[in-house]
């Protein structure tokens, strides 16, 4: 949690600031010095706000229903010597949360804490899904196919997508979809992790369209340590708050970073093309799935530039892996190039390529829209096609 904690006493805002930081080695915690017209609110706003002062007067009990009003999902708890029956209810209409006893109890300010603490949890509980592309070798299609299909749960079914590059030391999963360049990188939002908040986030990423942004990969490769397996935790929670998938492209370097994020998917795309070395190597991918314990209903294996006149068959794929194909992507290369070389979306410079409708149909599998159901304007265009 961010917790600000405020407070004329020096003495009292010292003790409270070592308490909460004992408690959470996670919590950002932030000491303002003086009355609540301190706080400032303008930039960030805290998850907790704990105002401790010995007599709360009615300036301050204002200042704290405007912040309430404006910021309902800020917290506030209020230490003070005041006890009567009547401020207790004039602190529940201003909305605060908790009244503890001044000077400080350790156990009731933890346990107050907590509590709140516990209700964020359950009011932020995840809801989007986090789907990691993964190639079985080197040139497999991975990034085009997680960025294209970014993009077509975002513009055909209307979907509020995020994609994560972590391939971090040679990323370019941005420039698939978009000339921008990146506001900030994965890295430099891991540096800053204690201000990370859905707007942080968003003014982060290259916006490819309004509900769809990428956070791009560092553009020098030696950042990659930068980015630390808790910034991964802390960056999916979040996400999951705020959009319906998150795509990870994940590349082909294993470790720490990358394991973290696969641990948090709900679905693994390991991606492969129909020929024996893909196949060999996709085989060697799996195995590594199952040594972390990944179960294989999580795993959909997808066969990119297939094609029926190929020397090795679907079936033959499907056979070498003991398991159905979860989808198959059509060989189009003149217009996967087209769309690689200039960043545009397939969907969006070639909508009627195999390639652009069995990207959305793979979206409309995912996003779960039952036939009948409003779509977005791309859905619909490439109907009437």
């Amino acid at each position: 949690m961010k917790i600000t904690a405020i407070s004329n006493n020096d003495k009292h805002l010292f003790e409270i600031g070592r308490l909460l930081r004992e408690r959470s080695a996670t919590d950002h915690v932030e000491l303002v010095s003086g009355p609540m017209d301190k706080l400032n609110t303008s930039e960030q706003v805290p998850d907790l706000v704990l105002l401790a002062q010995p007599v709360v007067n009615g300036h301050e009990f204002e200042r704290i229903e405007s912040l309430s009003s404006q910021h309902p999902g800020t917290a506030i708890i209020v230490a003070c010597q005041q006890q009567t029956p009547e401020f207790l209810l004039q602190a529940m209409r201003a909305g605060v949360r908790e009244v503890l006893p001044l000077p400080m109890d350790q156990h009731a300010l933890i346990e107050a804490v907590r509590r709140i603490d516990e209700k964020r949890a359950i009011s932020s509980r995840a809801t989007g899904k986090v789907l990691a592309f993964v190639s079985c070798k080197g040139g497999s299609g991975a990034t085009f196919l997680a960025t294209n299909l970014a993009y077509a749960l975002a513009a055909a079914e209307g979907k509020r997508v995020a994609l994560l590059d972590l391939n971090l030391q040679f990323g370019d999963a941005s420039l698939f979809v978009s000339d921008q360049r990146p506001a900030a990188s994965l890295a430099q939002v891991a540096q800053q992790i204690h201000r990370l908040d859905p707007s942080f986030l968003a003014s982060s990423m290259v916006q490819v369209t309004p509900n769809f942004g990428v956070l791009a990969a560092p553009e020098d490769p030696t950042h990659a340590n930068d980015v630390q397996p808790e910034h991964i935790d802390a960056l999916l929670k979040l996400a999951r708050q705020h959009y319906d998938f998150i795509i990870l492209d994940i590349g082909r370097n294993f470790d720490a970073v990358s394991v973290r994020a696969l641990d948090h998917a709900d679905m693994l795309f390991p991606i492969l093309q129909a020929t024996l070395p893909y196949i060999r190597d996709g085989k060697r991918l799996l195995s590594v799935f199952r040594s972390l314990g990944y179960s294989n209903d999580r795993i959909n294996l997808i066969v990119n530039r297939h094609s029926n006149t190929g020397d090795i068959r679907l079936a033959d794929c499907e056979k070498a892996y003991g398991t159905r194909m979860f989808k198959t992507i059509p060989n189009h290369y003149e217009a996967a190039a087209a769309s690689v070389n200039q960043g545009v979306p397939i969907l969006k410079l070639a909508r009627n390529s195999p390639v652009s409708k069995a990207l959305q149909d793979m979206a409309r599998q995912l996003a779960g829209e039952p036939e009948g159901e409003q779509r977005g304007w791309l859905s619909r265009m490439l109907q009437r096609s």
